[in-house]
């Protein structure tokens, strides 16, 4: 693990070397339209969603049998409690009038059991939950979107166990990702991580996790990393009014059709681990004029690979985080995983972002270098600063490894990490498809969106909010490098 995991939160090979991804299937049966989310603020939310009670550790605790379902689909749920009964009440997340949550569905009560402990799986030690299911969730005449149920117990115990509801079809939709590959690569239960074990020694951590598990308690309430890093900006979006399509990365990697006709494609705050299916996916889409947006300071930097479990596939995530280490160097090299970057077939992710993720952690304010490109025209400056928001993570643009050109660097901010001078540097880039491709450059971006951000505020977070949808409702109307193409400011800005 890089060190300072955000607190709030709880060279040419790169161009040459195609990513290995399995033949292309054919495109699936159309399933049935889903519901339309609602209008923005048309329907009154539903207060109290939130955990007040977390409980005890494994008070109780969840997780569902898949990572996404579409509209009709029944997800199994498989509980661990100590309560006698619990309730699980599902809330939809998004823009509603007074809330940020519309409550969906609930159980009738169910009989609580203390379930199997943890199995670590060698040689990997991939820990696990090895329990039977509890019951059903019928996610008939749910709407497209992200939801949180809710596990409630008679032991007053509370946790989250997080879904998304994809949307069947996303053409003509501004797609947000869901970045769960990354929540699992940090989660701790079971006591391993892709970054800790039990006795703290990094050495002794997995090499693969498994989704086959509840999200911890402590800091992710069971709803891995979406409160901070993802529900400010589904709000933010869906209050907007465009039309918005819902996915995971997993979903992201397993469908090559999954992002056919949309109009632009939205990463959130922490989306550090990528597949090779994910990462060629996204390429071809902006490479048929698919506009892309990446708004944290750390995408595409860890390598995975996925294998299946006994739940079903694609449910173990793979990750070595070296190529020496990782058994698959001898059968299919480029499916390896050391980092994008690393040799021996480094293909950094600076092709696909335009910036390169540089060191955390950093504390520092966000200052405008473009005040005439049309995202940041009259409602920024030039050296106007806003407060806090570069952090924990940042990138900037890098010459010694590819970057597309031509390309503006929008914010040009000072930082120091490690006793080292630098910069963090938001960019914005566009392509012969059209597509444009903007990269905020710091993982508090999706913070600034939300106004009780604990990092910043006032005339930041407004701004935040003004260049945020500004960008949104250019990429809603289908590729925007047509109409904003990029104008390179490296030169004026000493880098080189």
């Amino acid at each position: 693990m890089k060190p300072g995991r955000l607190a709030c939160a709880l060279a040419a090979l790169a161009l040459l070397v195609p990513a290995c991804t399995a033949p292309t299937p054919a495109p699936p049966v159309a399933p049935t339209p889903a519901p339309p989310a609602p209008a923005p603020g048309a329907e009154r939310g539903t207060p109290g969603w939130e955990i007040t009670h977390p409980g005890p550790e494994h008070g109780i605790e969840g997780y569902a049998d898949r990572t996404s379902a579409l509209p009709g689909d029944t997800v199994r749920l498989f509980v661990s409690t100590t309560a006698a009964w619990f309730t699980v009440t599902a809330f939809r997340m998004g823009a509603y009038a007074g809330s940020d949550a519309l409550r969906v569905w609930q159980s009738a009560p169910v009989p609580g059991r203390v379930q199997a402990p943890a199995v670590v799986q060698a040689p990997t030690s991939t820990a696990v939950a090895p329990w039977q299911p509890s019951l059903e969730v019928p996610t008939r005449g749910w709407a497209p979107g992200d939801y949180l149920l809710r596990l409630d117990g008679d032991n007053q115990a509370q946790q989250y166990v997080p879904l998304t509801v994809r949307t069947p079809f996303n053409a003509g939709r501004i797609v947000l990702v869901n970045a769960l590959t990354t929540w699992q690569a940090y989660n701790r239960w079971g006591g391993y991580s892709l970054y800790d074990s039990p006795s703290g020694r990094k050495p002794q951590r997995s090499r693969a996790v498994s989704f086959d598990r509840p999200y911890q308690a402590r800091d992710m309430r069971g709803a891995g990393d979406f409160l901070f890093f993802e529900l400010p900006m589904a709000r933010f979006a869906e209050s907007l009014g465009l039309p918005l399509g819902y996915t995971t990365d997993v979903d992201l990697h397993a469908d090559p059709h999954l992002l056919d006709g949309a109009r632009a494609v939205i990463t959130l705050g922490h989306d550090e681990y990528w597949s090779s299916a994910m990462r060629a996916n996204v390429s071809a889409a902006r490479d048929r004029g698919v506009n892309l947006a990446f708004l944290g300071g750390n995408e595409i930097y860890r390598h995975i690979r996925f294998a299946p479990s006994a739940t079903g596939p694609d449910r173990v995530e793979i990750d070595y985080k070296s190529f020496g280490e990782d058994p698959a160097r001898l059968t299919d090299p480029l499916e390896a995983t050391p980092e994008w970057r690393s040799p021996p077939y480094p293909r950094p992710e600076s092709v696909l972002l335009g910036n390169f993720y540089q060191c955390n952690p950093v504390h520092a304010d966000l200052v405008a270098a473009a005040e005439q490109n049309w995202l940041l025209a009259g409602i920024v400056h030039t050296g106007q600063h806003l407060r806090g928001l570069v952090g924990d993570e940042y990138e900037r643009v890098d010459l010694a490894v590819p970057t597309p050109r031509p390309i503006d660097v929008l914010f040009h901010s000072p930082v120091t990490c490690g006793g080292k001078p630098d910069f963090a540097d938001t960019t914005y880039y566009t392509t012969s498809s059209g597509a444009a491709v903007f990269s905020a450059g710091t993982q508090y971006w999706i913070c600034g969106l939300d106004p009780g951000c604990p990092q910043s505020g006032g005339d930041a977070a407004a701004a935040i909010r003004a260049i945020t949808e500004r960008l949104l409702r250019a990429y809603a109307a289908g590729p925007t490098g047509a109409a904003h193409p990029a104008a390179d400011n490296l030169a004026a800005l000493g880098i080189h």
